[in-house]
């Protein structure tokens, strides 16, 4: 089964120096329809103005992954991690037992454009945990890039959950055959450009859930950026 989720669907919280969609209830935006993925809980994409940013605040038992786009996030947190992450650098937090942190718009003339992800954990209590690299080289020269998995390997970034996380960037024309499996489950989220995806249309912003769906044949109609993800 195939579901699509329309950008101008998601919620949308404003507060001037945020713009934020919301795919799934989060804050303010609460949707019974749209509360998870699976482990899947949380895809915002956030727009932060210059100079301005989250100021610091906790997290305890998830796994929290950020994606920048363009600009650049400045992070701090309670495990001495100090860093700006750059575009097409993927960041990981795993809160477990508790972490306090804040993240900033690093530009002084312009705004920061990421994706925020949350993905529920499979156990509780765990030592927090950091992790960040960049995938820009792999991204420039692989149509699909593995940047998350449960266990870290061939150089992604591991989380306490059986979920992969993917980047794929195509060029007009270009297709993929995205193999989910016979036993998991897909969300695929367009970052930009247009795409195809078993036959259903996608713009910016779009995103589609598979279920019971083994593969998925993306053709891209633009030069296009997805973040996909593969879940039990």
């Amino acid at each position: 089964m195939l579901t699509v989720r329309r950008s101008n669907d998601r919620g949308l919280a404003e507060h001037g120096w945020l713009k934020s969609r919301h795919t799934f209830s989060f804050a303010e935006y609460y949707d019974p329809d749209h509360m998870h993925f699976g482990p899947l809980r949380v895809i915002n994409e956030d727009r932060i103005a210059a100079s301005s940013g989250f100021d610091t605040h906790p997290h305890r038992d998830m796994e929290i992954i950020s994606y920048v786009i363009s600009g650049g996030l400045q992070h701090r947190d309670s495990m001495g991690n100090v860093a700006v992450i750059k575009p097409g650098e993927v960041q990981r937090m795993s809160a477990g037992t508790g972490i306090l942190h804040s993240e900033y718009n690093d530009e002084s003339d312009k705004e920061t454009h990421f994706f925020q992800i949350w993905i529920m954990p499979n156990k509780r209590g765990v030592q927090p945990g950091y992790g960040q690299k960049s995938f820009e080289k792999e991204l420039a020269s692989q149509k699909l890039v593995h940047v998350i998995s449960t266990d870290g390997r061939d150089g992604t970034i591991g989380i306490h959950q059986d979920a992969d996380m993917y980047i794929s960037r195509l060029k007009k024309s270009e297709e993929l055959e995205f193999n989910i499996g016979e036993d998991r489950r897909m969300w695929l989220q367009v970052v930009k450009g247009n795409v195809e995806v078993n036959g259903e249309k996608l713009a910016t912003g779009d995103a589609i859930a598979a279920t019971d769906v083994a593969t998925a044949n993306i053709k891209a109609s633009d030069d296009s950026e997805m973040i996909l993800f593969k879940l039990p």
